[in-house]
């Protein structure tokens, strides 16, 4: 099916269809593709290693952040 097709069929829908179609295809622009999440964390990891590589940041042990986290929750 081609666009035009698509196109021509879609504004022949109801418009409460028109408006849940539409909402269906903003929906699918604004969620990632799982290639691009996977981009995205692997830039975030190397990212995050390159800051402990150069001394930006310093690692906290997980119990510390456990620690913390239960103080905060208190």
């Amino acid at each position: 099916m081609d666009f035009q097709k698509i196109e021509d069929e879609a504004l022949h829908l109801p418009k409460q269809e028109r408006a849940r179609l539409i909402q269906r295809l903003v929906l699918s622009l604004e969620s990632p593709s799982e290639e691009e999440l996977r981009s995205d964390w692997l830039l975030e990891a190397q990212h995050r290693a390159d800051e402990l590589d150069n001394g930006s940041v310093q690692a906290v042990s997980s119990d510390d952040v456990m620690r913390k986290a239960r103080a905060l929750t208190r």
